[in-house]
């Protein structure tokens, strides 16, 4: 693999950089996880239900389990006395034979041995019929997405307590803090793990032997450095990387994140990002993101189109990142290429303005992705 100037030299493009990633880049093999740690976790193909859920009619009231048609006409000024006798049901049991529906407990009235009904009912009242839930042949979780609270749930209603799953393996060095305790480093780290990854952090000391070292020891799908990857007198993240593997490019034509790093160490990826929180994000949001999803076979993430509050001017050459915040159905601009903490921590989604593009004028309908979701 050919590399391209270094960070003093010409900057490489954006869509380049990220071709020359993913170039070859597979899915990592499905696992087996416990449930309880699953969430966040991409899913990975599964089979559909050899049954429906669930497998019977089954109560979703407390309550008294009849025929519907014994109740026709019944009302409380005109009692229908029932020709057998009503069987209490609780929440979550399957109903008894030949019964359909489900009335509340005030509703049959017992005068001695006799019953009667003071309501009707129309078939399925009360009930969560069979396969309502999840129908045979469908999965209980979607491969590629993320799996929330509520698949969990669907897992556990089919009695399962493990669930596949493609989590790429990142090994997180934070150069700009060796004890791994830098803030820049424990965000970035929160972000990779909300998108599937499991990250591990990898100790290094701040000089590109070590930080080499980590990376030929380690065993990972990617590897992100934090930081040491200016023109700083100790930045060596560009060296290291040369030493363990294959240094791609050294500058990227983004903002925020142009002194970010990328090369390989055999087929695995790795990204330095720069120390500073707003050029980490950027770019993690165009680099390291799309790894993990290409890592973990994740479906394609879906963006919400709005108008913009107002123009967004931009410099042809150079990918931008913006911050946006939906606000009566527009995005408003909240930060272009130079992002404040502010800025990330009041953003509701982010959008790229390519390298090709002078801008967007207000009103124009851009696509944004989530930022808290990612």
């Amino acid at each position: 693999m050919s590399r391209t100037q270094p960070l003093h030299g010409a900057l490489t493009s954006l869509e380049s950089a990220r071709a020359a990633l993913l170039d070859g880049l597979a899915p990592v093999a499905p696992q087996s996880m416990p449930l309880a740690e699953a969430r966040g976790c991409i899913a990975a193909e599964m089979p559909g239900l050899h049954a429906p859920l669930p497998q019977r009619n089954k109560a979703v009231i407390d309550g008294w389990a009849l025929p519907s048609l014994d109740l026709a006409g019944a009302s409380p000024y005109s009692p229908v006395p029932l020709s057998r006798p009503p069987q209490w049901i609780e929440t979550g049991q399957a109903l008894p034979e030949g019964c359909d529906c489900i009335l509340e407990p005030d509703l049959v009235e017992h005068h001695g041995p006799m019953a009667q009904a003071v309501a009707e009912a129309i078939p399925g009242q009360g009930v969560r019929r069979t396969g309502e839930d999840i129908a045979a042949g469908r999965p209980a979780a979607i491969a590629g997405r993320g799996l929330s609270a509520a698949d969990l749930l669907a897992l556990r209603a089919t009695g399962a307590d493990t669930v596949m799953v493609r989590a790429p393996r990142l090994s997180l060095i934070d150069v700009a803090h060796p004890d791994g305790t830098g803030p820049t480093a424990e965000f970035i780290a929160a972000l990779a793990q909300a998108d599937g990854a499991a990250v591990t952090a990898t100790p290094a000391a701040r000089e590109a032997q070590s930080i080499a070292a980590a990376i030929s020891e380690a065993s990972a799908d990617l590897f992100v450095l934090i930081g040491g990857t200016g023109a700083g007198r100790t930045d060596c993240s560009a060296d290291a990387i040369k030493d363990a593997g294959t240094l791609i490019a050294h500058g990227l034509a983004l903002q925020p994140g142009e002194t970010a790093a990328i090369g390989r160490r055999g087929i695995v990826p790795i990204v330095a990002l720069p120390g500073l929180p707003d050029h980490a994000l950027g770019a993690y949001l165009m680099l390291v993101q799309p790894l993990i999803d290409r890592l973990a076979a994740r479906l394609p993430r879906q963006g919400t189109a709005l108008p913009l509050s107002r123009k967004i001017a931009s410099t042809v050459g150079v990918a931008e990142v913006a911050l946006v915040r939906r606000e009566a159905e527009q995005w408003q601009v909240l930060g272009t290429g130079n992002l404040s903490l502010d800025h990330i921590r009041m953003a509701d989604a982010w959008l790229t303005i390519g390298a090709d593009s002078e801008g967007h004028a207000a009103g124009t309908p851009v696509e944004a992705f989530p930022l808290r979701a990612t």
